[in-house]
């Protein structure tokens, strides 16, 4: 059983930062692409930003310059930092990724969300 848990979230003035984390915990043997999601009220999920177990990153367009997303591989923790933060980044942040135990088994796993509002 592995499981992912985000914290960090919050409410912030329109410029602020915030830093989210996302630590993963079970059974771990091995943990590979990261990545995380967005849920703006009254829209679908969208991806953020993605990094890979090397830390090769990628990131949406509307977040490019203002949010990085870094992982810890001793902590199996993941960060977004997220600066300069505007109203439209406010939504519920998720957590995704690919691990493997011990078994040999391979999860596809999201946290339960954390969520950041961002006041204009």
């Amino acid at each position: 059983q592995v499981q992912l848990v985000e914290s960090g979230g919050g409410l912030v003035q329109a410029g602020g930062s915030l830093r989210l984390s996302c630590a993963a915990s079970g059974n771990i043997f091995s943990i590979n692409n990261m990545a995380w999601y967005r849920r703006a009220p009254g829209k679908q999920r969208d991806l953020v930003a993605t990094i890979t177990s090397s830390s090769n990153t990628n990131y949406a367009d509307s977040v490019k310059g203002r949010f990085t997303i870094s992982r810890d591989n001793t902590k199996n923790t993941m960060y977004l930092q997220m600066n300069s933060l505007k109203p439209e980044d406010t939504g519920v942040y998720y957590c995704n990724a690919v691990l493997r135990d011990y078994s040999g088994t391979y999860y596809v796993n999201w946290g339960q969300g954390t969520k950041v509002t961002v006041s204009s």
